[in-house]
């Protein structure tokens, strides 16, 4: 491309229209990487134009994540650069509330493509880049809520619980190559999550939520100094930590009480 290439390096961010993935990315450009930026919404685009003012490239991918053809798009704009990346933070992930049985399974697919299957088949594809160079750090948004069932959540956090695992998992295989794996774990935070997911009429839904920015310093922090894991918020340190000795039954009925729908209402 005809243009100055940062010295910084190359940062791909999921999920950058808005939330903590804008916020990464906000931060990945004050760094000075260079950015390639992707969500399946065309306000990605005005992120981009946004960020090149900070005096990086911002390449802007509007995409499906949920979809191997919209991830192979990621890639396909990744490989057009010329260069791997430096830094893959993959944030992209869909939410969904009420009952299980009363979902429509279309949009319950959608929740475990994209954050399962796209988010794989993406850290799979670039840090197999990352390790034949030998090095590259890979931040995996996974959440608290991956510690416990998820009553009225069912679905979302049983695909918490998987990338949590798996980054721990993929942290060790990469042990010694030059790679280094990150799990973010935030709890409940201030986006567009809870809309989408159609859940404000419940408590979680209406409650205070953390500031994204807050948890995008957090995680991008623990992936510079390559740890493995990092929950954003002494609140949710608690509910973690409590969450590791408390039998699932007793943990299904708490989160009841936080997502159940109506229940927040007055």
């Amino acid at each position: 491309m005809a243009r100055s290439i940062s010295q910084t390096g190359l940062a791909v961010i999921t999920g950058a229209s808005s939330g903590i993935g804008l916020e990464l990315a906000e931060i990945a450009a004050s760094k000075g990487y260079d950015l390639i930026i992707a969500a399946d919404d065309a306000q990605i685009a005005t992120v981009a134009a946004r960020l090149q003012g900070r005096g990086v490239a911002a390449d802007a991918v509007e995409a499906d994540l949920s979809t191997i053809e919209g991830v192979d798009r990621l890639t396909e704009a990744l490989a057009a650069d010329g260069r791997s990346a430096d830094l893959l933070m993959a944030n992209a992930g869909r939410g969904l509330g009420k009952a299980f049985l009363d979902q429509d399974f279309a949009e319950v697919r959608h929740v475990i493509d994209t954050n399962i299957v796209g988010t794989v088949y993406l850290v799979q594809q670039v840090g197999r880049q990352m390790r034949t160079r030998g090095t590259g750090r890979i931040l995996l948004t996974g959440s608290i809520a991956g510690f416990m069932p998820g009553t009225f959540q069912a679905v979302y956090n049983g695909t918490k619980a998987f990338i949590n695992s798996f980054s721990f998992a993929l942290r060790e295989e990469l042990k010694d190559t030059g790679v280094s794996v990150t799990c973010l774990m935030p709890g409940a935070t201030e986006t567009e999550f809870f809309e989408r997911a159609d859940m404000l009429d419940t408590p979680v839904g209406q409650s205070e939520k953390d500031d994204p920015a807050f948890v995008a310093r957090i995680g991008f922090e623990a992936m510079m100094n390559g740890e493995g894991d990092v929950v954003s918020g002494w609140k949710n340190k608690i509910i973690s930590a409590a969450a590791n000795i408390t039998p699932a039954e007793t943990l299904a009925k708490q989160h009841r009480k936080m997502a159940e729908p109506g229940a927040g209402e007055q």
